[in-house]
């Protein structure tokens, strides 16, 4: 438990320094990533805990962002407001669509994820009249806190980084929890899991709609942020991202999530040198990660840290047990 108060105060001071020693063009990959990582520890509720592999993460961050954009531009809510029905609205979405889809598994229900991502895409882009179609939605107003608008890159990232942590400790506790355990347990063996009590089905979709409401919560911080959202914001090339990232940060962990959505929302700058060579130098990482690192930067730097204990010289005997031996 220390250690990880200590891993959120690291996170939150680094975050902090950073918002205050760079450029403008950096915070916004840093707002990017604090959304990112939204996205990915709700993620990390259906796959990492409960080892549902879905693909269609992206579409639910977008009915998030949808609900919030018309609610706010066509009906006039303000934004704070328009965000409750854009979470239970999303969360209760994915417990009508998980209560079918989640009897399929492995590769049927990833296959199955990703066609209600793709689904999602030709309605928000044909559906002209409520959702813009390809044109999207623009002048979506920003958040305000105490009657002062939350503009510009610094301030949105002190409170993308508020949220972040609020998020992540609810996340920790819910890990920690029965709900928790009774969601590794089911990824780990269902039938076992069925035999010890534990409702597989009920325990999937709320892991599922779980998932999905940390979705929702990026997809209104996306829309505040940028303004503007459209159909290909949130396609299925983005839940594959959110995927990669949990892969590489560490999948079943907090601080893998985060880790995970920062360096895969930078790398593309880190490697721009690579041009259109990014891709393939993406797919061999990714290749490499999966076979040398399976549990993610996370669980290389847990290795480390055990092997670290074990080298460890024994403490010296104190010269009193000295004395009495």
């Amino acid at each position: 438990m220390a250690l990880r108060v200590l891993a959120l105060a690291a996170y939150l001071a680094i975050g902090l320094a950073l918002s205050v020693s760079v450029s403008e063009y950096t915070l916004r990959l840093l707002n990017l990533a604090t959304i990112s990582a939204v996205a990915v520890i709700g993620l990390n509720f259906a796959f990492g805990y409960a080892g549902l592999i879905s693909l269609g993460h992206a579409a639910f961050m977008g009915l998030g962002a949808y609900i919030l954009a018309i609610l706010t531009t066509q009906a006039g809510w303000s934004p704070w407001l328009a965000t409750l029905p854009a979470i239970l609205g999303t969360g209760l979405a994915a417990v009508v669509i998980g209560v079918p889809l989640l009897r399929l598994k492995g590769h049927y229900l990833a296959l199955a994820t990703l066609g209600l991502n793709v689904s999602f895409g030709i309605v928000a882009a044909n559906w002209i009249e409520l959702t813009g179609g390809t044109n999207g939605i623009a002048k979506i107003p920003g958040l305000s806190l105490f009657g002062h608008a939350i503009e510009g890159e610094r301030p949105f990232l002190w409170l993308s980084l508020a949220v972040v942590a609020v998020l992540a400790v609810l996340a920790s506790f819910i890990q920690r929890s029965r709900y928790g355990r009774a969601m590794m347990a089911v990824r780990d063996d269902e039938t076992a899991a069925s035999m010890t009590g534990i409702n597989v089905t009920a325990t999937k979709v709320s892991a599922f709609a779980l998932s999905a409401i940390y979705a929702a919560i990026a997809g209104c911080l996306f829309a505040t942020h940028v303004h503007f959202i459209s159909p290909d914001d949130f396609n299925f090339a983005h839940s594959i991202t959110f995927l990669s990232m949990l892969i590489v940060g560490g999948e079943g962990t907090i601080a893998g999530a985060i880790i995970g959505a920062a360096l895969l929302t930078f790398l593309p700058e880190w490697l721009r040198v690579l041009g259109e060579s990014y891709l393939a130098f993406f797919g061999l990482m990714m290749l490499a990660i999966l076979i040398f690192m399976p549990t993610g930067i996370v669980g290389l730097l847990s290795r480390f840290r055990r092997s670290a204990k074990r080298e460890a010289p024994p403490a010296p005997a104190s010269s009193g047990e000295g004395a009495r031996t």
